[in-house]
């Protein structure tokens, strides 16, 4: 193996490259990696965004990781500042700080095939100085929501007042007494929407299209709660599990044929929850003529209260066209004077890793990857994997995105996935146990997987989705605007993702191993899938029916025969899959 300066290079230190390193180390790897981290501290989302109020829509007992339950959360769902402070105390508690380089940024990562590794620029944020760093591995833990969209109405230049996106909030702003244009009705308005209106003189928001809004009630948990969860054997995780049920049974409804009950009734309960807490006039405005579903449902942070407000004005039929130096204009010719604009318009989720610039084999880039083989759209196997880019991996890459379930679970499930991919190349060039490098008569050089199957997953993907709610007609950010296709949700139940991040098929993809005494190179599979033969047959019998059971015996009015029909027709997936694992074995 050529001299390498790191093992594994992690690109970010939020929450999906943070879990990684923490595995790492709890593998062994003690000294085998290090984190490139644009900020100041790890946290990634959660401490870059600080607007007022917040939060996570996910209960804090299941948005935090498997191996780090915490039984101290305030309250069901936590408010930034918490949960910041509990990705700090991982890092701390595992001792990740030291192999992060905070106020860099990686520029490229070029693929030197004759060396079989990485050849990553890295730029100091603060000197303003690149320098390179050679990895074996690389794995990208930015997130799809990582960069802000830019304000593109004309004008925007030319205003007086503070003009920001609300993942770069303006702390220096101080809104009372103060007229406040907001742009965006999406979870982030959501939450800083009621407390700004509190004391501005004026907010007006204007929003494209309806959202659904959720009830959410956010009980503070007593000491009690909390002496339960921390001295009472596997409450935590029996709490849990609960909150994976009440939340993954939720799949059903996607379905366009099966779920149309379960999306009826869901629709016609957020109706009755907006007519019963906004004022009338905005009832056109806040109850979405689109299938439920389609965008994930925002939870309601006493927005449609502050609706009630005399200094409060929703405006959903006249859009702004332009931005004047003392406000907005709108379509109608309408004037709207603003001290502030906030656009809380999104993120540049179909600019995937950019700014980086990954090349991978024979000079190809990962965008002229995705333009040659997908018309532009970013896929990936397992949302992971791109052929071509050996040693590289995505987390939280295309078409690994929820719309009901936690982000943690999904890419625990794919750390669980590289872990078993990159071990045969990981056990061939350091030894655990003395903490030096190994000297084996073959080392296991790289792995990426078939270009034949990667095309196959993706066919796969959009057949399924194009059977799902995404697919029903409505405007949506994980749909790409040019080509139509889904690159951001993923079409199973999670439980289904998570077994197959456990059992690789290895035949799916290729190892380089070097024979060092001849010197030559051999392309062949290895086994990475954990289990073998019937083990795997009888664990995922057995997975089945705890979760079948778990998720049908959940009822909800009209949901019980379209929740059966699509694990049924998951069984027969799975099935299919164990079939072809028994005969790979």
């Amino acid at each position: 193996m050529a001299a390498v300066d790191t093992h594994v290079l992690i690109i970010g230190a939020g929450m999906s490259g943070l879990g990684l390193a923490v595995q790492l180390l709890r593998h062994g790897y003690t000294n085998s990696f290090e984190l490139i981290e644009k900020e100041s501290d790890v946290g990634g989302t959660w401490l870059v965004n600080q607007y007022p109020g917040c939060g996570c829509d996910v209960a804090s007992h299941f948005y935090s990781y498997s191996f780090e339950l915490n039984p101290d959360w305030s309250q069901k769902f936590s408010l930034r500042s918490e949960i910041q402070a509990y990705f700090r105390g991982v890092a701390e508690k595992y001792g990740i700080v030291p192999h992060v380089k905070f106020q860099s940024t990686v520029e490229t990562a070029r693929w030197v095939e004759e060396g079989q590794y990485w050849e990553v620029t890295v730029k100091n944020l603060k000197t303003k100085e690149t320098y390179v760093r050679r990895a074996k591995i690389v794995v990208s833990g930015v997130g799809s929501l990582s960069i802000p969209r830019k304000c593109e109405i004309p004008g925007a230049d030319d205003f007086k007042g503070n003009l920001f996106h609300s993942a770069k909030w303006d702390s220096s702003f101080d809104w009372k007494d103060k007229d406040v244009v907001v742009l965006g009705n999406g979870c982030s308005a959501t939450q800083f929407v009621p407390i700004m209106a509190k004391d501005s003189r004026k907010l007006t928001q204007f929003a494209r299209q309806a959202q659904f809004l959720a009830e959410r009630p956010n009980p503070v948990y007593s000491t009690a709660f909390k002496s339960l969860m921390r001295y009472v054997p596997f409450a935590m995780r029996l709490y849990r599990l609960k909150l994976y049920a009440d939340m993954e049974r939720d799949f059903a409804g996607f379905d366009v044929e099966t779920g149309g009950k379960i999306r009826q009734g869901l629709k016609e309960e957020n109706e009755r929850y907006v007519k019963s807490m906004a004022p009338e006039r905005y009832w056109d405005a806040l109850i979405p003529n689109h299938e439920i579903g389609c965008k994930r449902k925002v939870m309601d942070t006493e927005y449609l209260g502050t609706l009630h407000r005399d200094n409060m004005e929703l405006i959903s039929d006249d859009s702004v066209t332009e931005i004047t130096k003392t406000g907005v204009r709108c379509k109608s010719g309408r004037e709207v004077k603003a001290d502030a604009i906030v656009h809380a318009t999104g993120f540049e989720v179909f600019r995937m890793l950019f700014p980086m610039e990954i090349i991978g084999q024979k000079g190809v880039s990962l965008n002229e990857h995705w333009d040659t083989h997908h018309q532009g759209s970013a896929q990936a196997y397992f949302g992971t994997c791109i052929p071509g880019f050996p040693n590289f991996f995505c987390l939280m890459g295309p078409n690994t995105v929820t719309g009901h379930l936690s982000v943690i679970y999904t890419v625990e499930c794919q750390i669980n996935f590289v872990l078993r991919l990159v071990g045969p190349i990981l056990k061939s060039t350091w030894n655990p146990q003395r903490g030096l490098l190994s000297a084996p008569r073959q080392e296991v050089e790289a792995v990426d997987v078939k270009p034949e199957v990667a095309a196959q997953h993706s066919n796969w993907l959009q057949a399924k989705l194009n059977k799902l709610v995404w697919s029903s007609g409505c405007t949506s950010w994980a749909l790409d605007p040019k080509t139509g296709v889904n690159i951001a949700m993923y079409p199973e139940y999670q439980f289904l993702f998570w077994w197959r991040s456990v059992f690789i098929p290895g035949n799916d993809f290729l190892y380089d191993v070097l024979d060092k005494k001849k010197g030559t190179h051999a392309y062949r599979s290895l086994t990475v899938g954990g289990l073998k033969g019937v083990q795997q047959f009888v664990s995922m019998a057995a997975v089945l029916g705890v979760l079948t059971a778990g998720v049908l015996g959940v009822r909800r009015s009209g949901g019980v025969e379209g929740t059966r029909d699509i694990m049924q027709n998951s069984m027969k997936d799975l099935l299919a899959q164990g079939k072809q694992l028994l005969s790979s074995t």
